[in-house]
């Protein structure tokens, strides 16, 4: 990676000439850049892999966007990267050349709660989202239209950070807008497991062959 585009990140091309989307993998709390890359191919061979660093330090741990305790969210400050972080993945676009319409969100912890965000305050930013340990980031104020979006949740029924009722009012929240939502529950806590990926994998493959 050589170019400034407002956040530190990683840039893996897939196979040249291939139509898979490509997909923005986001980290959780201190992790970075680097953190996911393995998840990439390990759910989709062959696409192109975008995986930018939260520009939020949170006592030296990378974040992507800031909270005032656990669970509880600076909305305003979320509201301001969630838009920054959509302006990033444009301009991504305009640079290495994939299709902006054509992305799919990887979010782990904090990273799948602000791409839900994303989902939330700006619709058709991706054509799909793989949520991993995810809870509501904020309520829109507005209605938003996010009619078929294939949306993925993968939750831990022993998460001692994610209330099992909040997964439960993400995706009521984002089928209330319209989303195509399976949410899939592991006998886990907080760390993703091998039966995530598999699961999240399986359910990749069937929305890309279903297009």
């Amino acid at each position: 990676m050589t170019v400034d585009l407002g956040f530190v990140h990683r840039w893996v091309p897939g196979e040249a000439g291939s139509e898979l989307p490509t997909l923005l993998l986001l980290h959780g709390t201190g992790g970075n850049e680097s953190d996911l890359l393995s998840l990439g191919p390990m759910l989709l061979p062959g696409a192109n892999v975008l995986s930018p660093r939260g520009n939020v330090s949170e006592n030296g741990a990378p974040r992507y966007f800031r909270r005032l305790a656990e669970g509880v969210f600076d909305i305003e400050d979320l509201i301001a990267r969630t838009h920054e972080l959509a302006d990033f993945v444009g301009a991504a676009a305009r640079q290495y050349g994939f299709d902006a319409a054509n992305v799919i969100a990887v979010g782990y912890s904090n990273g799948a709660n602000i791409a839900s965000s994303m989902m939330l305050l700006r619709p058709g930013a991706f054509a799909g989202g793989i949520l991993l340990r995810p809870m509501v980031p904020l309520e829109p104020e507005a209605a938003v239209d996010l009619t078929g979006t294939p949306v993925y949740l993968g939750a831990g029924r022993m998460d001692p950070i994610v209330p099992v009722d909040n997964v439960s009012r993400l995706a009521e929240l984002l089928e209330g807008y319209g989303a195509s939502v399976t949410l899939t529950w592991q006998p886990a806590g907080h760390n993703l497991t091998r039966e995530d990926v598999v699961s999240a994998k399986a359910w990749l493959s069937n929305v890309i062959g279903s297009e």
